[in-house]
């Protein structure tokens, strides 16, 4: 076999794996459609900011199902701003994302997530509710603050009646 053949055949095998992966996202795309980050500016008076790189959002409880959520589908920089009303994700090229309150299910350590594994606890977990209902995870690795810091700021903003389990503990096991 001559080098060219070898050649034509790495360059093929690569633009095969390049479609297969590119139809793997549109077919996620239209799995998750449905499933879309809460936009909006940040709201209410600043507890805390903190940032650090967005790594992923999957299904609650799945750190291995990715979710394709508009607004959250790229791994990028982001900066998070937790305030009285809620949390906010701002991250560059994508409209501001405004968790508030009420949609927050929890907020825990992790130590790994889809394509991520990191020291133990070196991720920030969000569980938030989406608008069709689907309760997703979203994870963060700081990159400046302490992400017990963060962890806590957005413990404080569950109302009293949620349930008194300790939310921080939430990930742990990952």
């Amino acid at each position: 076999m001559t080098q060219e053949a070898a050649a034509l055949i790495l360059v093929g095998l690569a633009v095969v794996v390049l479609a297969l992966m590119a139809w793997g996202w549109r077919r996620r795309s239209r799995r998750d459609a449905g499933i879309a980050a809460p936009v909006g500016e940040r709201r209410g008076e600043i507890r805390g900011t903190f940032t650090g790189l967005y790594v992923a959002t999957t299904r609650h409880e799945a750190p291995l199902d990715r979710l394709n959520v508009r607004h959250l589908a790229f791994r990028a920089r982001a900066t998070v701003v937790v305030t009285d009303a809620g949390v906010a994700l701002e991250l560059p090229g994508s409209a501001p994302v405004f968790l508030d309150a009420a949609r927050i299910e929890a907020a825990g350590r992790a130590t790994w997530t889809i394509d991520r594994v990191v020291e133990n606890d070196g991720l920030v977990l969000i569980a938030w509710t989406a608008d069709d209902g689907t309760v997703c995870d979203t994870y963060l690795r700081l990159q400046d603050g302490d992400p017990d810091a963060l962890v806590a700021e957005i413990a404080r903003l569950r109302t009293p009646t949620d349930s008194p389990s300790d939310s921080t503990q939430m990930g742990a096991q990952r």
